[in-house]
């Protein structure tokens, strides 16, 4: 049985492409975590791929599932944007984005038609994809002077969190994230005296 903070999702950028009667749909699926983060992804494939006729995504984050949007952008309302969702859903995947970049080929598809190009090249990104199960994170910040830099730095290792950024100058300060079933058991085992810190960030 799944443990409730888990979820599955893709372990990095997978691509998928159908085409139909000339037109051609290329998808792209991305591990996201935070809407900032997908907002930028957006921003870039509408740069790179900026004389496409539509851009079209889904995404679901957390490991509740409970956040999602489809996004049709200009194709026949339910279209294209739910195909891609229903593609997340049957996969039972969260913490995921796919875009659906459509070059039209002159030919009308038809609702039908475009339910199956948007569907078809959504799977065949998640088909490319790697599925793993992960935990959700918490990001915490741990200010401390360079004095316990071997106990912050244990801690770290035992906890296997992933540093996001770090500042070394005066003090120190490391972003990282935690597995969230385990976010209240490090931050008191970093609550060190000798002006140490810890705490959880908002980061979505």
């Amino acid at each position: 049985m799944a443990e409730p903070d888990t979820y599955r999702t893709i372990q990095q950028r997978s691509d998928g492409v159908f085409r139909d009667r000339g037109s051609k749909f290329m998808a792209f699926a991305y591990p996201v975590y935070t809407t900032d983060e997908i907002k930028n992804i957006l921003e870039e494939l509408r740069k790179e791929y900026h004389d496409a006729r539509h851009h079209c995504y889904a995404y679901r984050l957390g490991a509740a599932k409970e956040i999602f949007r489809a996004n049709d952008d200009g194709e026949p309302p339910g279209s294209a944007g739910n195909p891609i969702l229903g593609q997340i859903r049957s996969n039972d995947l969260s913490n995921i984005l796919i875009v659906v970049v459509r070059y039209f080929g002159g030919t009308q598809l038809g609702v039908k038609g475009l339910i199956k190009a948007y569907r078809s090249a959504a799977a065949n990104a998640i088909l490319d994809a790697t599925i793993i199960t992960a935990a959700e994170q918490d990001l915490i910040e741990i200010n401390f002077p360079y004095s316990m830099m071997n106990q912050v730095m244990t801690i770290i290792r035992d906890e296997r969190m992933k540093i996001r950024e770090q500042d070394f100058t005066e003090t120190c300060r490391i972003r990282a994230f935690v597995r969230k079933s385990r976010t209240d058991k490090v931050l008191s085992r970093l609550s060190f005296p000798e002006e140490t810190s810890a705490r959880r960030l908002k980061w979505d």
